[in-house]
């Protein structure tokens, strides 16, 4: 292809991009906005291909990973779609390392040196940047996997003077990164890289697991800007341009999210919350008691009401309750019942786990409502159901200044006339505090798996 050809390609996979990212701004548009990013894919990845003359070897690498890809892809469970989300982002940060590797190997090949000359400083710096950026994007994401899949504990692991370890060592890693500016060899380019390495994983374990939806937004960026780093060191523009794509809309994801918990990123980073000692059912000496009742009971109480608000959670996940749900709001429908579901930024444990969920079950679009939107009519909502969610209806938020997760937007659902939780247990949630909305006189406790709970109501009102 002429060199016009190649930047016009790029163009149009750019725009592809871009319209990708505005069609997944909504639950309606993204299907399409994914078919723009398939397309804009094919467009980029065969545009390169036929840039080089190494096509056979690349094409066997895809069939490989493609291949991997496809079979993990057809396997997973959504509830697992969180943890596999970091492993992908752990996969881009390795590719960041080894490709600055082995572009300092062999910088000849890569064209950023001549045969006989040094690398030039602005490739030293893109090596640089590009290295340290993928080796705590691999290692950090490799931590958010193993907490979000459970081979971890969610609590953060502190210890004294984490903080001042972690700033030790990136001052070390940036020195190493001058020495290797200044004089560009394998040695002071390893210790950088393992110092790299290090700081990802002292980075992501002492935050909390219900911090954990900001770390996956975080991670996404920082792989977007790892991508861009690749993009820098093989000289390729579409990489640089998808990568910073990625980087950007990850790191504007991680405001959002941080704003809807009334957190301060810097506050998350060093070191967020999710791991106190969570307040016992006993509180201070004196046993709290709550009301618990059956499915039947939940039936009737849904059947003879005017509005019910649905609060799914992760637990709704983990007992793949999703299509069940959604056969219950048919019943309840069919009867005359006006029902929604209210969706907290952060439900479930990364942004949109809820959105995707209900999407799956063909659950319509309007009545999917954000918090943003339904907050206000909590108060006039004759029954809320809350499914396997824990924190993001905690009042807490609202009226315990000495609460970790005081002043986070929380769904008012304790608002509501009547309060219908479906638990397992009444073990506290992912930041391991306990709820008062469950020893409130409003609210009914319903234990057992909520798939089955549902199936249970749905035969009730049936």
């Amino acid at each position: 292809m002429s060199a016009n050809s190649v930047y016009l390609a790029y163009l149009v996979a750019a725009v592809l991009f871009i319209l990708t990212l505005k069609g997944l701004s909504s639950p309606i548009s993204s299907r399409r906005g994914n078919m723009f990013g398939m397309v804009g894919m094919a467009i980029a990845v065969l545009t390169t291909l036929s840039l080089t003359h190494n096509v056979v070897y690349i094409l066997l690498a895809i069939a490989v990973g493609g291949t991997i890809g496809a079979i993990i892809a057809r396997r997973i469970e959504m509830t697992a779609m969180p943890e596999l989300v970091a492993a992908m982002h752990s996969l881009v940060g390795l590719a960041a390392v080894l490709v600055a590797m082995a572009a300092f190997n062999n910088p000849v090949a890569y064209g950023i040196a001549l045969p006989g000359e040094a690398l030039h400083s602005s490739n030293r710096i893109e090596l640089f940047i590009g290295t340290f950026v993928g080796a705590i994007t691999f290692t950090g994401s490799i931590i958010a996997f193993g907490k979000l899949s459970g081979k971890l504990s969610g609590k953060p692991l502190r210890f004294a003077g984490q903080h001042w370890l972690n700033l030790l060592l990136g001052i070390v890693m940036l020195g190493f990164g001058i020495a290797f500016f200044m004089s560009p060899s394998w040695t002071p380019f390893l210790i950088m890289t393992a110092i790299a390495l290090v700081l990802g994983v002292l980075l992501i374990m002492p935050i909390g697991g219900a911090d954990m939806p900001v770390v996956v937004s975080m991670l996404n960026s920082y792989s977007g800007w790892a991508a861009a780093g690749i993009g820098f060191t093989l000289n390729n523009n579409m990489l640089i341009i998808a990568g910073s794509l990625v980087g950007s809309s990850g790191a504007i994801l991680s405001y959002i999210m941080c704003k809807a918990m009334n957190r301060a990123f810097f506050n998350v980073i060093l070191g967020g919350f999710g791991g106190e000692a969570a307040a016992d059912a006993t509180g201070d000496g004196v046993q709290k008691t709550y009301r618990s009742g059956s499915a039947d009971d939940a039936a009737f109480l849904m059947s003879n009401a005017d509005s019910v608000i649905i609060v799914p959670g992760y637990g709704l996940a983990v007992a793949r309750a999703q299509h069940a749900i959604n056969e219950m709001s048919n019943a309840l429908t069919d009867k005359g019942v006006k029902v929604r579901y209210a969706i907290h930024p952060v439900a479930g444990r990364m942004p949109g786990h809820m959105n995707v969920l209900l999407a799956e079950a063909e659950v319509p679009y309007e009545q999917v409502v954000e918090m943003e939107e339904i907050n206000n009519e909590f108060a006039d909502t004759d029954v809320v159901l809350v499914i396997g969610a824990n924190d993001v209806v905690n009042p807490a938020a609202k009226n315990d200044k000495s609460s970790p997760i005081y002043g986070m937007p929380i769904l008012d659902v304790y608002k509501a006339r009547t309060v219908l939780v479906v638990k397992r247990s009444m073990a506290t949630g992912y930041a391991g505090l306990d709820n008062d909305l469950f020893y409130m006189d409003k609210t009914m406790m319903v234990f057992g798996d909520a798939k089955k709970v549902v199936e249970d109501i749905i035969k009730a009102i049936d």
